[in-house]
């Protein structure tokens, strides 16, 4: 999964600098082809999600790796317009690798070594942000960019096809098969519970993704372009930190607390953004809850939605991230452009905050009873 979610950071920066350098585009026009896959992301993730529930794993990753490759290798060689028409549907058929990796998980790993083990997968996350941008630009800035979005289409294909020849599983092993008509309905699992846990998702994707976009602005406003690498690996250092330290105590903050903690952390950030290196300091603490937010998201949702549909239920949580990403980016622009830099650190905290009191308010629903494996029926 490390692997296949490598090329998923690489193809944000490697389309913009194609369509900008390659197309002679502009960054609006590359913006709306980024957006159109991640909405694309966010309307497939759910429907990826009820297919692996009713299919299983490897039709679906065969369809979504034949698609990813098919259209990475021809977007060299397509004209701008007809790359911002295709861009939903090849969003749609991106290979689910996140939804993919925490459904393994929590079929491989006993209950109460979830934390950990999630934990473990969000560092994992960290780590291809910090080495698959970086990889991308040193790509097709030795290469051409023929060359290299084909090559990025072959690396998806190829961790496609792994994917489907380990074929892990995605459920718990049971004694007996799941009769026909075992689904439970949307209605008995899609409660106010894990619509909150989806929103502070939400929420906490606004916070990261506008931290960043704050914190390239200050470094540029600053004249500091040239350490932004720096900064990054030091905010991706801190990130896997706390997601180490989350996933060995026996007991963590829960979601809402540490999303609290998140955003609460971001928003006095622009009142030292100069020098460069005191903003890295002051966006450490921030960033030591980043990967705790994120594993304890997940944690919460395999505890909430029942095992027959919790395919579903990571592809509404991969959507609901996607929603916080494509909120935040827009929002704190707004912010930077008609401001400054430091207020769109605030805007960053401060937008995640009403995301996450809209989860927490949903949380007064009690907590649906989790459903018995069929086994112990």
């Amino acid at each position: 999964m490390f692997l296949a979610r490598l090329p998923m950071t690489m193809n944000g920066v490697l389309m913009t600098l194609y369509i900008v350098t390659g197309l002679g585009r502009g960054y609006g026009a590359a913006g709306l082809v980024g957006a159109g896959i991640t909405l694309g992301m966010a309307v497939g993730a759910p429907l990826l999600g009820r297919c692996l529930d009713r299919y299983g794993l490897r039709p679906v990753v065969a369809v979504c790796g034949i698609g990813t490759t098919v259209f990475w290798a021809a977007a060299p060689h397509l004209p701008y317009a007809a790359l911002a028409a295709v861009a939903v549907p090849a969003g749609m058929l991106s290979v689910p690798a996140g939804s993919l990796a925490r459904q393994v998980l929590a079929a491989l790993v006993p209950p109460q070594e979830r934390r950990a083990a999630y934990s473990l997968d969000t560092i994992s996350i960290e780590a291809t942000f910090m080495i698959g941008p970086a990889a991308g630009i040193a790509a097709i800035t030795a290469f051409s960019p023929t060359w290299t979005l084909t090559a990025l289409g072959v690396l998806f294909g190829g961790t496609a096809f792994l994917i489907w020849l380990v074929n892990p599983p995605l459920r718990e092993e049971v004694a007996e098969p799941e009769p026909p008509g075992a689904r439970p309905p949307l209605r008995s699992w899609l409660t106010g519970r894990l619509v909150a846990t989806l929103l502070i998702a939400a929420g906490a994707l606004f916070v990261l993704v506008g931290t960043e976009l704050a914190t390239l602005a200050a470094l540029r406003s600053n004249g500091d372009l040239q350490v932004t690498g720096l900064v990054i690996a030091v905010m991706c250092a801190a990130s896997i930190l706390g997601g180490i330290v989350h996933g060995a105590v026996r007991r963590s903050l829960p979601q809402g607390v540490l999303m609290l903690l998140l955003a609460l952390l971001v928003v006095p950030v622009g009142l030292a953004d100069r020098p460069w290196w005191l903003l890295m300091l002051v966006l450490i603490p921030t960033n030591l809850v980043c990967a705790p937010t994120l594993a304890a998201t997940t944690e919460t949702v395999s505890r909430i939605a029942p095992p027959q549909v919790r395919g579903e239920a990571m592809g509404l949580q991969d959507a609901s991230t996607r929603l916080g990403l494509a909120l935040g980016g827009p929002v704190v622009g707004f912010a930077i452009d008609h401001s400054s830099p430091a207020w769109g650190f605030a805007a960053a905290g401060l937008g995640g905050l009403v995301l996450a009191a809209a989860g927490l308010l949903r949380r007064r629903t009690p907590a649906p009873e989790p459903v018995p494996a069929l086994a112990e029926r």
